[in-house]
């Protein structure tokens, strides 16, 4: 159970604030709020105090992408296991995907996600997405005002796109009036119908078809001009290709209110990680190339891409198990997110602290427009205690998740999260330890 925490003074971390400077502060925490942020805070008599020195504070991250499987297919995982996985990863808040069984389609299938949420929101702020279309099939368009009456923050088919532009145009031009948030998969399912990894050389040598890359970027900018000509803005779920980086600095530059999310998995892995058909590697969009990854870890420096969200997608030991070409795509990413983009993007330089709470954190709470986390005297307490002289073990005893379908499966990744905490309550806490 999540402890009710009674006052801390976190002394010496290094503070990611809310200017996006990192200093070495005390922070006191009292009833659930930040009282103090400041260089040698004295300490209350009877609190409890935690030596940070070399920790870094940051405010909670947020993922606007996460499948949770419940209702329907709660064997690969549930609320719970969800965020359970979420905390281990430094991640206080979420939007589930609505691809459970029933998918969430309507009012009445919102309010009762929600409702079974209500029992685990303590842990985690959790947010509901609704489909675009009804089941999720890309045919008619589903209740979309009344989802989001009852707390849908955004519309989204994923992990299907809408092949139908009409159908499409007819979404974004319903949320524009609504003020609801698109989401799209960028597919073009004729070009990728059979295929299994990104089109390329790598797929050629193992024998598999292939998704070109052209698949997501014509359906881009197709999902971007129609948004442009319905005035209304929309978010691109998972770019993948350096084109369609450039695609998105372009109409940005126009003035064009798009945004546009990257997963861990496609700014660390290439292609060449699927190796002899290691199905942990096989995810839609693919994993694209050397230069793809290099092209998004650019974009994501330089702001063109907005937000870092893990497409966490569990599925069982069976389902992954089979051959790579009949696999279902996807690999989890809630509980391994901050260590591995610790250990693959922070550590060697290629992305600092407050760009990571950037895009991370502040930028995917705008996005739903929900409060921002920061460390700041009289915020609400919501921030991850992160060790970067620690480590992190992913083996099946020590995951949060009900899957095991990571690459980091039994790996030791350097830093670990030590402490969470959300509002008034602890909710991981191995700095006793």
């Amino acid at each position: 159970m999540p402890d009710k925490s009674q006052p801390l003074l976190i002394q010496s971390a290094q503070v990611v604030r809310a200017s996006g400077t990192l200093e070495t502060c005390d922070v006191l925490v009292e009833d659930g709020k930040i009282s103090a942020v400041s260089r040698n805070l004295t300490a209350p008599s009877g609190i409890r105090i935690i030596d940070a020195s070399e920790m870094v504070m940051l405010p909670g991250l947020f993922d606007t992408h996460a499948h949770l499987r419940e209702p329907g297919h709660e064997d690969s995982e549930t609320l719970e296991s969800g965020a359970q996985a979420a905390l281990r990863g430094g991640i206080t808040g979420l939007v589930m995907m609505p691809d459970t069984h029933p998918p969430i389609d309507n009012g009445g299938m919102v309010q009762s996600v929600l409702d079974v949420a209500s029992k685990v929101s303590s842990k985690l702020d959790f947010h509901v997405a609704g489909c675009i279309s009804k089941g999720g099939r890309g045919e008619d368009l589903a209740e979309i005002g009344d989802m989001q009456m009852r707390g849908a923050v955004m519309i989204t088919d994923d992990p299907n796109s809408i092949s139908n532009p009409q159908l499409m145009r007819r979404a974004l031009q319903y949320a524009r009036g609504l003020g609801v948030l698109v989401a799209a998969h960028c597919d073009t399912p004729e070009l990728t119908a059979a295929g299994s990894m990104n089109d390329g050389r790598i797929s050629y040598r193992l024998g598999l078809p292939g998704m070109h890359a052209c698949s997501e970027e014509i359906c881009l900018v197709r999902d971007i001009r129609l948004a442009q000509a319905m005035n209304t803005r929309i978010h691109i779920q998972h770019l993948t290709t350096a084109r369609g980086v450039e695609t998105l600095a372009r109409y940005k530059k126009e003035g064009m209110a798009v945004t546009a999310g990257v997963t861990p998995h496609h700014l660390i892995f290439t292609e060449e990680n699927v190796g002899e058909y290691n199905t942990n590697f096989k995810v839609k969009p693919p994993l694209r190339t050397h230069s793809d990854t290099l092209a998004l870890q650019q974009g994501l420096r330089a702001g063109v891409i907005d937000v870092i969200a893990t497409d966490h997608s569990p599925f069982t030991e069976f389902e992954k198990e089979r051959e790579f070409a009949n696999a279902p795509f996807g690999m989890t990413g809630l509980e391994t997110a901050l260590p591995a983009l610790y250990q693959n993007l922070i550590r060697p330089g290629l992305l600092d602290w407050a760009t990571l709470v950037e895009r991370f954190s502040r930028a995917p709470r705008r996005l739903i427009n929900v409060p921002v986390a920061a460390i700041e005297p009289g915020q609400v307490a919501n921030w991850v205690l992160f060790n970067p002289n620690g480590v992190s073990h992913f083996n099946r005893d020590a995951l949060g998740s009900k899957s095991f379908n990571t690459p980091f499966l039994d790996q030791t990744l350097p830093g670990q999260v030590v402490m969470v905490m959300l509002k008034n309550q602890i909710l991981l806490d191995r700095t006793r330890a």
